[in-house]
């Protein structure tokens, strides 16, 4: 297969200044992303001023 540009450019880099790109990445093996579900009431809270905000009288 071949390689992309950018796989390219870092294996040249690497050849060339003896510098690992990759390793400069700063990744962890856990997720550090906070997944909060929203409890009943902030779940219906956000219904009913979703539908406040819509305006279900006519203007004439």
């Amino acid at each position: 297969m071949t390689h992309s540009k950018a796989k390219k450019k870092r294996l040249h880099i690497k050849r060339t200044k003896g510098k690992d790109v990759e390793k400069n990445r700063q990744s962890s093996p856990f997720s550090t992303h906070e997944r909060v579900t929203k409890t009943k009431k902030e779940s219906i809270e956000h219904t009913i001023t979703k539908h406040k905000k819509h305006n279900h009288t006519e203007d004439c």
